[in-house]
């Protein structure tokens, strides 16, 4: 298919940024990155997320509007769009961290923005095993990720295996990145973009047996 706009989601640590990378490149795209470390919130959220969860949230809803929305003006020089975040992914994270006062305030800012937000011709999901998450977290070293809640990340796994089976706004292909290396592997790479190359209306999924796994 010929997808104008492309957006790579999944769980954190699953690897979006640096698939969204690749693939801008590749399609000499440019790339939407999610504003993560410029969130005030996001590192007293890891620490205590009853407390820092509304802000943590309410930061990242209107960072991500404003981002979305600058997406639908004229830029002549890009052929397409890649990015690592859908923004309807947000309301997943308020309605796994948020009290229901908190969600029904969210709700209502959310109901006036998300109508407003430019649909992706495809979302690519990457899924990946908890250890596998766990690993990659680690391994790219952030400061406020060091005591990150294993808990917490297997919920919000779960949490997004459950929207993408029901996801049906877009088409939608669903990638097991578990023995996958994009950074690494070349062959990754190119199977994947394959793959997306394949990609037709509604929900197809890609098991591949990539470099780590031989």
């Amino acid at each position: 298919m010929s997808a104008r706009y492309i957006v790579v989601e999944g769980p954190i640590g699953v690897g979006k940024t640096t698939l969204c990378h690749a693939l801008a490149k590749r399609m000499g795209a440019r790339a939407v990155l999610e504003i993560v470390e410029e969130n005030p919130f996001l590192a007293s959220f890891y620490t205590d997320r009853g407390k820092y969860a509304f802000q943590t949230q309410l930061f990242f809803l209107l960072s991500r509007f404003r981002q979305q929305h600058d997406l639908s003006q004229p830029d002549l020089f890009q052929a397409a769009t890649v990015s690592d975040y859908l923004f309807a992914k947000d309301r997943l994270f308020a309605q796994l961290t948020l009290d229901p006062q908190e969600l029904l305030l969210y709700e209502r800012v959310y109901e006036l923005m998300g109508p407003r937000v430019l649909k992706p011709d495809l979302v690519i999901y990457l899924q990946a095993r908890l250890d596998v998450l766990l690993g990659r977290i680690k391994k790219r070293g952030r400061e406020f990720e060091r005591r990150f809640d294993q808990a917490y990340l297997s919920d919000l796994a779960s949490a997004y295996n459950e929207f993408f089976f029901r996801y049906d706004e877009t088409p939608l292909l669903v990638v097991n990145t578990s023995d996958i290396d994009f950074v690494q592997s070349e062959e990754d790479l190119e199977g994947l973009i394959k793959a997306i190359g394949r990609m037709h209306k509604g929900t197809q999924h890609y098991h591949p047996i990539g470099s780590a796994a031989r």
